[in-house]
């Protein structure tokens, strides 16, 4: 069922082999990719050790069972079988996690996309607690957070707002969170103290290299335009908006934060490379899963994930039917608590998929 030791070492010491070819060191992306498996290769082998001597501890307890005769010593017997069995359970499960297939994307920087939909000006104004919650997030991991592109309202929300969080393990962590983020509350300007129920869209897209999409220079028209905010008046009286439009899919990405229009077009480049990325894998994902009745942790942003109820101060996460009494302290930024959850659900279940 797992790996035998010595093709352990045999693939380590060709690894390592590997890890001192000039040729490979230069080609940094390939590098990565082989440090990664040694890596990984080097915690699977103190484990397959530890799970192989409890075998052969079970096998010698097993024997004495058949041959002992003395209750007392039968009884300790019984009881150390019973220990390497739980320990053994364990080790098998450590494991299996180790040989899940890895995720390429998991230490990637994020793009981080929160979009209003229903709900109007309430809608708009979740999007920023939704952001401002991410944002708190990130500041507890070391995360830098940048704005790319945003479209504020007057009464202090975002139509939408992209930003590129950096840091480690940024997509392994947030990867989850695209979908339809529901909102139950009483919205400022209601006077007669009726709950309305708003939504957002949030994807989570992992930030693409350079040698993983290739857009073609005349594959891109690229619009410049003046910047205009909240209300419409004036951000910038120099026409310093880019908007870019990916000519073969249609895909649109603009952005006008910065005042230059350089920096603008290269923040508008990358969203719009994350976005091509993020198009090619789920076209190839949709094309392995057809044949299958469910997909596990597609991170469909069609599918109602989340609902934040203001009035019971409940977070209820619909997918693992996870509910909190917490929201003002997850709304702070404490997430740990929804996130972890929701990681180890879907480890799970790829688990299953592997026995």
């Amino acid at each position: 069922m797992f790996p035998q030791l010595d093709e352990l070492d045999k693939k380590r010491l060709s690894l390592e082999e590997k890890l001192s070819d000039p040729a490979l060191i230069a080609n940094q992306r390939e590098y990565k990719k082989v440090a990664q498996e040694h890596a990984q290769i080097t915690k699977l082998t103190p484990l397959c050790i530890a799970h192989q001597k409890v075998q052969e501890e079970l096998a010698e307890n097993n024997n004495m069972l058949q041959e002992e005769e003395d209750p007392e010593l039968l009884e300790l017997v019984r009881s150390d079988i019973h220990q390497l069995q739980e320990k053994s359970s364990t080790l098998e499960n450590d494991i299996k996690f180790l040989l899940l297939p890895k995720d390429p994307n998991d230490e990637k920087n994020t793009f981080l996309e929160i979009r209003a939909g229903t709900g109007g000006d309430e809608a708009a104004l979740f999007v920023g607690d939704l952001f401002k919650m991410y944002s708190r997030y990130a500041v507890t991991l070391g995360w830098k957070v940048e704005i790319m592109s945003s479209s504020p309202i007057g009464v202090g929300g975002f139509k939408d707002i992209i930003a590129l969080i950096s840091g480690k393990n940024v997509y392994s962590k947030l990867k989850y969170e695209s979908g339809v983020h529901r909102v139950q509350r009483v919205p400022e300007t209601e006077t007669q103290g009726r709950i309305h129920t708003s939504a957002v869209t949030v994807a989570v897209l992992p930030e693409a290299e350079d040698v993983e999409v290739d857009i073609a220079p005349n594959e891109v028209r690229v619009d410049v335009f003046r910047s205009s905010g909240a209300g419409g008046q004036s951000v910038n009286k120099t026409e310093s908006a880019i908007r870019l439009t990916h000519l073969p899919t249609g895909l649109v990405v603009q952005c006008q934060d910065e005042r230059s229009q350089h920096k603008n077009k290269a923040k508008a480049m990358k969203v719009l490379q994350a976005r091509l990325l993020d198009r090619m894998e789920h076209e190839q994902h949709d094309k392995i899963s057809e044949d299958r009745k469910s997909q596990v942790g597609t991170g469909d942003r069609s599918e109602r994930i989340r609902t934040y109820n203001y009035p019971q101060g409940r977070v209820t996460d619909h997918r693992i039917h996870l509910t909190l009494y917490k929201l003002e302290a997850l709304m702070l930024g404490k997430i740990d608590e929804v996130i972890n959850p929701l990681i180890v659900h879907y480890q799970t279940e790829a688990l299953k998929e592997i026995q």
